[in-house]
């Protein structure tokens, strides 16, 4: 009997983001300023993606970057901003200028939309936005009655991203990949995104063995039949935390809000920590070995 060999699905930053296409629905993981697949972000701008749609939950400095080196064309989300430090310079000079679409829900129902996805269902039902504004300035969402109880309820879209992209700790070179029992809301958060999409890919602090992966079963969210591609990209959020490893590098997003209160130092920002180098080790290596080891929480833990 011939059995079929696995196929790896490790590959590099650049292969990973080549896979998306300019004019996608994109999904990015993480949630506020925390946890987002900024190694991937960076590379998606070095090559220059374009007119891309973004649809998340609770967004900060993922949206902010693609949006100050012209990437966006539309966001679909409950916020941005960078939470205690303020807010999101870019996004929202691009927003007051006419040069980005935007369409508003609240952050529970943008979370529900990605659960329509994963249950391929056409809306989600809401009984809860009876006098809301939302209304006045989403179209998208569609007044219906609801055909048991004669209820009025509002038909809100599916998130239906053509890719997502989410940042973890362990995976194997298959796609399985590991998430800490001890868990906040982004990592939960990314696992509902991994099962909404079938284009998912998976950048992780460390490539681990699969023999590894088999001893703690219980901890693969995410099996190997559900991503398209791992990548290995170690302090692959920074400067957003990677929680239960690192902290966020406060330091480095004062530093980019400093830089982008114009376009022009903007642009500097840019040149310096993402056209100015080649790949995300070239950019550790800028950021500096002794700045990374003081955000180091712990060993990455299961």
């Amino acid at each position: 009997m011939n059995v079929k060999k696995r196929q790896s699905k490790l590959i590099s930053l650049k292969e990973a983001a080549a896979l998306v296409q300019d004019g996608d629905r994109l999904a990015v993981g993480g949630f506020g300023v925390y946890q987002h697949p900024m190694a991937f972000v960076y590379e998606l701008i070095r090559q220059k993606k374009k007119d891309l749609t973004v649809v998340g939950i609770v967004n900060g400095n993922d949206v902010d970057i693609l949006t100050g080196a012209g990437c966006l064309k539309r966001v679909e989300t409950s916020y941005v901003g960078f939470e205690k430090f303020g807010l999101a310079p870019n996004f929202r000079r691009a927003v007051e200028a006419g040069e980005l679409e935007i369409m508003d829900y609240p952050e529970i129902l943008s979370m529900d939309r990605f659960r329509a996805s994963q249950e391929n269902f056409s809306f989600w039902p809401a009984y809860f936005l009876g006098g809301n504004d939302l209304l006045r300035i989403n179209p998208d969402i569609k007044p219906f009655n609801c055909p048991l109880t004669g209820k009025k309820a509002w038909a809100v879209p599916p998130a239906d991203p053509d890719v997502v992209v989410i940042h973890a700790t362990l995976g194997d070179e298959y796609g399985n990949v590991l998430v800490p029992s001890r868990r906040l809301t982004p990592q939960s958060l990314d696992i509902t995104l991994a099962r909404s999409c079938d284009k998912v890919i998976v950048t992780v602090e460390k490539i681990v063995s699969t023999q590894k992966i088999r001893k703690h079963p219980h901890l693969v969210e995410i099996p190997s039949y559900r991503t398209t591609a791992v990548v290995e990209a170690p302090w692959g959020a920074h400067p957003t935390s990677m929680l239960g490893v690192y902290g966020g590098d406060d330091a480095h997003v004062k530093h980019y809000l400093e830089a982008a209160k114009s376009p022009e130092t903007f642009r500097q920002y840019l040149d310096e920590y993402v056209y100015g180098v080649e790949s995300h080790i070239e950019y550790l290596d800028k950021i500096g070995l002794e700045t990374l080891l003081s955000l180091r929480k712990m060993d990455i833990a299961l």
